[in-house]
């Protein structure tokens, strides 16, 4: 991944972050800026990868929002000593993301990742917090469709706990570094999978009859899980399809008009079952599982 250091990057990325009792530490964002208020969507500009969930979230905000004047540029699934690089960058011509930082930000310090939100007519990079990015996006182009107010404290329950045990969770359980961390994190992960399940069988989403913005940042974590989190990351209690009613809400999710766009199964795994010493050493990517996302949900 790489990072920066008052606008010098470094390749000498030191990987994962833990704390002493070997549990997975999630560095925070450091750009927190919002678009001006009469920004358009052509007006931004997002620098994403496939195979990254927080920035599929934005990517899924843009698909479902009809953005597609917000342009985007696609980091390849895997990163190199110059962490995420570009095959092709239509935006700067860009060769690699910490060329972005560079360009975007005054002598930028932090780690060098995506999604990025740009501001074309500035020129500067304003955010890399994918779940500011998305409030930012529905507030601003669709206000109250993603976060209705009658709704809105209900949502933030919902992303708080999607957060902490689902998104992040599984990252807690692959990266931990003792068995007592590991275990902590993989039932926690189970645990809170168990309650969206539950509430599931009572509600199409989350919060009722309406897609909303803790259903966008659930997704990308679910259509990862049995093709990736599930083995490379040891979350194998229950696979996703063994839900009753958070297997079918996932494929209502897909088939909703635009989510499909925005997945890539085969990234997923290339990129989860990337050549790691501690994960993967061999760099050997299954060939399953079949899973077919298309079958009818039966959810209305």
């Amino acid at each position: 991944m790489g990072v920066m250091i008052e606008g010098r990057f470094s390749a000498e990325d030191p990987g994962p972050s833990t704390d002493e009792h070997g549990r997975f530490v999630r560095a925070k964002a450091p750009l927190t800026e919002a678009p001006p208020g009469d920004a358009a969507p052509g007006d931004l500009h997002l620098f994403a990868a496939w195979n990254c969930p927080w920035a599929h979230r934005v990517l899924l905000t843009r698909a479902i929002l009809g953005l597609d004047e917000m342009t985007v540029s696609y980091a390849l699934p895997r990163r190199t000593e110059q962490g995420w690089v570009f095959a092709e960058e239509p935006l700067l011509r860009a060769t690699a993301m910490h060329e972005v930082y560079a360009a975007g930000v005054d002598a930028y310090t932090g780690r060098i990742t995506v999604p990025v939100l740009w501001h074309k007519p500035s020129g500067r990079a304003l955010n890399n917090e994918s779940a500011e990015i998305v409030r930012m996006l529905g507030d601003l182009f669709a206000p109250g469709r993603l976060v209705p107010d009658d709704k809105r404290a209900e949502i933030d329950e919902w992303n708080d706990l999607i957060h902490r045990a689902v998104n992040n969770g599984v990252y807690r359980a692959g990266f931990a570094e003792t068995q007592e961390a590991y275990e902590e994190a993989a039932r926690e992960v189970f645990a809170a999978l168990d309650q969206i399940d539950e509430k599931l069988g009572r509600t199409r989403y989350l919060t009722g009859d309406a897609l909303t913005e803790a259903d966008i940042r659930l997704f990308p974590t679910l259509v990862r899980f049995d093709v990736a989190y599930h083995g490379a990351f040891k979350c194998n209690l229950k696979r996703l399809i063994d839900y009753p009613n958070l297997w079918p809400y996932a494929r209502d999710l897909y088939q909703t008009p635009g989510a499909a766009e925005t997945v890539r199964f085969d990234i997923y795994k290339a990129g989860y079952y990337s050549p790691s010493p501690k994960r993967n050493p061999l760099g050997i990517v299954p060939i399953g599982p079949e899973v077919d996302w298309t079958a009818p949900h039966g959810r209305a």
